[in-house]
């Protein structure tokens, strides 16, 4: 992006915030270290808020920006594909629109969209991206910021292409252009040519490459080291030093959350799977099923299939011949997909010869004896991936075996397979209506979680009532529909199901807001219920307000409460309450606990919150944290609580104030001031804050945070008070939006606030 795009986020900060949306001010900036920091869910929330508002006030730039970093958010590091690559293409749609197309950034357009087919399927579209960033490049020079990352995705391209060749010498004359125009390439580049280096066979110099590319600026900063880390060790291990690559190697709670890597730091573990350094286990190829899944959904339909190989090629070095050829026929299958398949189909065959040709593991015992050997083994050492072979004869005719295999399979991530034994031993048999619920139930989640829905319903509908109302209703909630899981637990319950068809009603009543038909859905049973159960009863009744409920649940926990009736208004100590925050992010408010879940803020937030002191909230009385062993910790330690609603507001206002810090005598004095009204008074500036002395230009320790006022007090009445209580101060404090909203001096505050450099 260039410097004019960030003086534009600048001035659109600066007015927004005049305007009073201080949240989306604050929002603006952040929106890169979101997509980096994988911060998704607050880029996810505050983009498309971010985009809305500038589409209202005109701000097509601004719109732009915001639209881009949420595509680089979910392009970059999460690595989406084919469900992105609409949206690429509208963002450089809109890029080119006559308002648009004068901004320094759009390049960055025609590059998004380079990234989201390169993650689809990347020699498929090689010849798409290659046509589409020459184009660009053609008018683009090395001085311009977008230069490095077109090159970047051009060389990629030719990679992808099946000319690393000729990507080497593309890389290199565009690093030798950009020192000629003064700038430096950056790691991405530097790193894509070692990447073109080892394609064309010249690991060495990749190796050389690498390292000089260690001390450019990465455009995506907080990527840098574990990607680098990861072709280093691909580089490494290709070169036969295992030690080293072992050692570069970053380790898999490190790339778990970084889908771009998956693919290459996978490949890595290939070539040194057979090192006494990296252990090829079970759980290594239950992570790879899942990521393959994760592209499955995102459409990265080449990492799918390449994952596919690889993780079949570690099952053969665990003697996992089932689950090669599983993996064979999926990454078939998958292939199906691509645009250019390549050697795909030789590579498959080659992986299905080689689990032919591979021993199975040896089984423990006979046949016959092992549900019980299963039963018997260590559930913390037993290899489920073994089990899955040695069951494998006895599942679909043997009604013990198949639970424990077919559940096994889909516990590894395979789920479809699993369902396909059991369906043929249930239902194909035609005895699915007078089977074990618990088999009903297994069978259920197996087909949830294939997402072979239609399959589900069909057996859904040879149960009996109780059964299949009570099958529909998990497969609704496994899929988000409340109203439709209401409707069929509802007919489950009337027709004899259990309290698991309660648990679904009430589950999705609250998320339907029916609070009070949750809550009694629970209540009926009440004797039934877990302690579990009981705590999201007495949540789901305090958001209604049924305090009788809630009395009931806390007595069933063994919790006392001093009222009898009305509303539970008691001091219970100080907890943290977790809020949402404009930005996305969340916001820790120290609150009194006023029940057994609810709790009333106790300090005041800024103006633009959708909450404030004295607010009543419903909150989750499940610990966000453990309790700390350590008896003095726990002496300091104040529980906290995720936030569920607002239950009542209380309708305080905030007032911002800022200045230079007073005395302490002074400060003390203004707090007890505060706190004699009832005012809730909180700072949110540290030691590091400082103001500049008016005539000195010295730095002064400062003071800012929100005093917060209750519904009876007039703004007018705030501003006397503070005008009192701190008329003797050395240095004046500021409140000027509050002297704006009523007309009073608003002069004098402008003049503090510029004095003192506010």
């Amino acid at each position: 992006m260039d410097v004019d795009i960030w003086a534009w986020v600048g001035e659109t900060q600066q007015q927004l915030s005049e305007a009073g949306n201080v949240g989306l001010a604050m929002a603006l900036g952040d929106l890169p270290a979101q997509a980096y920091e994988g911060r998704y869910p607050q880029l996810d929330v505050m983009a498309p808020a971010i985009a809305q508002q500038a589409e209202s006030l005109e701000l097509p730039w601004l719109e732009f920006y915001a639209r881009y970093w949420h595509l680089i958010g979910r392009i970059g590091d999460r690595a989406q594909g084919a469900v992105a690559i609409d949206d690429a293409q509208q963002l450089l749609a809109f890029a080119q629109r006559e308002d648009v197309r004068e901004c320094p950034a759009v390049p960055a357009a025609v590059e998004a969209l380079a990234v989201v087919w390169a993650n689809t399927d990347g020699p498929g579209y090689a010849t798409d991206r290659l046509e589409t960033l020459g184009a660009y490049l053609e008018s683009t020079t090395p001085e311009k910021p977008a230069f490095a990352g077109l090159v970047t995705q051009y060389v990629a391209a030719l990679i992808d292409a099946g000319k690393p060749g000729e990507a080497v010498t593309y890389a290199e004359s565009a690093v030798e252009r950009l020192r000629t125009a003064g700038r430096e390439a950056s790691w991405e580049l530097g790193a894509e040519s070692a990447r073109a280096l080892l394609a064309a066979g010249r690991a060495e110099d990749a190796l050389t490459a690498l390292q000089a590319a260690a001390g450019f600026q990465a455009d995506d900063p907080v990527a840098k080291e574990h990607r680098d880390g990861v072709r280093r060790a691909l580089i490494l291990a290709t070169l036969g030093r295992i030690a080293e690559a072992v050692d570069a190697l970053p380790d898999l709670d490190v790339v778990g959350e970084h889908p771009r890597v998956w693919v290459e730091w996978s490949r890595a573990v290939n070539k040194l799977a057979g090192s006494a350094q990296i252990t090829n286990t079970w759980q290594l190829g239950r992570v790879l099923r899942q990521w393959m899944d994760y592209f499955g959904m995102m459409g990265g339909y080449r990492s799918r299939v390449e994952l596919a190989l690889v993780a079949g090629e570690l099952a053969i070095g665990r003697q996992g011949v089932w689950q090669a050829r599983l993996l064979a026929d999926l990454a078939e299958s998958g292939s199906a997909e691509l645009r250019e398949p390549g050697d795909l189909s030789e590579r498959i065959s080659a992986l299905r010869a080689t689990a032919d040709a591979t021993a199975e593991p040896e089984a423990p015992g006979p046949v016959e004896e092992r549900v019980g050997l299963f039963d018997a083994a260590d559930g913390f050492n037993a290899d489920p991936e073994k089990w899955v072979g040695w069951l494998a004869p006895l599942s679909g005719q043997d009604i013990e075996a198949t639970r424990r295999h077919t559940t096994t399979l889909g516990f590894l991530g395979y789920p479809a397979t699993g369902a396909d034994i059991y369906w043929k031993l249930l239902v194909d048999s035609g005895d699915i209506a007078g089977a074990d619920s618990d088999d009903v139930a297994y069978l259920t989640t197996l087909l949830i979680e294939a997402r072979q829905d239609e399959r589900l319903e069909q057996m859904a509908a040879l149960l009996p009532h109780a059964a299949q109302h009570l099958t529909l209703a998990r497969l609704h909630s496994a899929r988000e529909r409340w109203q439709e899981t209401v409707d069929a637990a509802e007919h489950a319950i009337h027709a004899g199901a259990g309290i698991e068809a309660r648990r679904l009603l009430s589950g999705a009543a609250q998320q339907l807001e029916a609070n009070g038909r949750a809550a009694e859905v629970l209540l009926e049973v009440l004797d039934e219920l877990t302690d579990e159960d009981v705590w999201r009863m007495i949540v789901m009744a305090t958001s209604a307000e049924d305090w009788e409920t809630v009395r009931k649940g806390a007595a069933k926990i063994g919790m006392p409460i001093k009222s009898k009736e009305g509303p539970i208004e008691e001091e219970m100590g100080l907890i943290r309450v977790i809020l949402p925050a404009p930005d996305g992010g969340q916001r820790q408010v120290l609150s009194i606990r006023t029940g057994p879940a609810t709790a009333r803020l106790a300090l005041p937030q800024p103006r633009g919150m959708e909450y404030n002191a004295g607010d009543l909230v419903v909150f989750d009385p499940q610990l966000l944290e453990p309790v700390p062993d350590d008896p003095q910790e726990q002496q300091n330690f104040v529980p906290p609580f995720a936030a569920v609603r607002i239950l009542r507001p209380g309708g305080y206002t905030s007032y911002f104030f800022d200045g230079a810090a007073p005395s302490e005598e002074d400060w003390a004095e203004f707090t007890e001031v505060m706190a004699e009204r009832g005012w809730p008074m909180w700072v949110y500036s540290d030691e590091n804050y400082t103001v500049t002395h008016p005539t000195s230009s010295e730095p002064l320790p400062g003071v800012f945070g929100w005093v917060a006022v209750p519904p009876d007090v007039s703004p007018s009445e705030v501003d006397a008070l503070l005008d009192d209580a701190t008329e003797r101060w050395v240095h004046p404090l500021a409140w000027l939006d509050l002297a704006r909203e009523i007309d009073v001096e608003v002069e004098r505050h402008e003049r503090i606030v510029k004095e003192y450099g506010l």
